[in-house]
């Protein structure tokens, strides 16, 4: 593929991962999709129409094994990987007695060990390209939510990608910590945001624009709300 830019995604088959898939490809980059659905990948590539340019796999980003093969077969296809966005979680409804223990666990998993293992993975082949690291925090990030286990993981997220920062900083490679407010996607797996939400386009949008700076330029945390979310 010569030097055309490589983005991996995690959670890539829809939501705010699918959207960005679309910015990035209209904007050059070949794609790596990954996401647990194999169901999913498919419809989201075969809106490409590029197959030469377009990969995906199925991946458990809680599974270190699965997590490993991505990257080396995005290696494989591609020779590179120039941004990687650890987008895969997912959140569940408030309050310390409704969901159960089980879905804590998987979630806890998916939002926090799961960015950390795509971090790993990845962290060689995007020092090697001056690259980019893109991690999906969230406003639950920066502002704790009444029984929200879902704003504990991404206050972990929020430090995760500071730390990143440290680790990378001297390198070239770069690091953005995208924190969206109510997005209308199928990220909830109980009810839904609130009326008003941005579209997960509007998130893409913003994650394109720190990616498109100069190498100079690393755009380190976009906040991004609707304009009428009061928290």
């Amino acid at each position: 593929m010569g030097q055309e830019k490589v983005m991996l995604i995690t959670g890539g088959s829809s939501g705010i991962g699918a959207a960005t898939a679309r910015r990035a490809h209209a904007a050059g980059y070949a794609l790596v999709l990954a996401a647990r659905g194999e169901r999913g990948l498919h419809a989201i590539a075969d809106q490409f129409g590029t197959p030469d340019r377009v990969m995906t796999q199925t991946c458990d980003v809680c599974e270190w094994p699965q997590v490993q093969a991505l990257t080396a077969a995005a290696l494989a296809r591609f020779g590179r990987i120039d941004a990687v966005f650890a987008n895969a979680g997912f959140g569940l409804t408030r309050g310390f007695t409704t969901a159960t223990p089980e879905q804590w666990r998987a979630m806890v998993l998916t939002n926090v060990y799961g960015v950390a293992l795509t971090i790993r993975a990845n962290i060689a082949a995007v020092t090697e390209s001056r690259g980019h690291f893109i991690l999906t925090g969230s406003v639950a990030g920066r502002k704790a939510l009444p029984g929200s286990m879902y704003s504990a993981t991404k206050w972990a997220v929020s430090a995760m990608g500071e730390s990143l920062r440290q680790e990378l900083n001297g390198t070239g490679a770069r690091v953005t910590l995208i924190e969206p407010g109510f997005v209308e996607t199928p990220f909830f797996e109980h009810g839904s945001p609130q009326e008003d939400s941005l579209e997960a386009d509007d998130v893409a949008r913003a994650i394109m624009f720190a990616l498109e700076q100069p190498s100079r330029v690393d755009v380190n945390e976009i906040l991004v709300r609707p304009t009428a979310q009061e928290v």
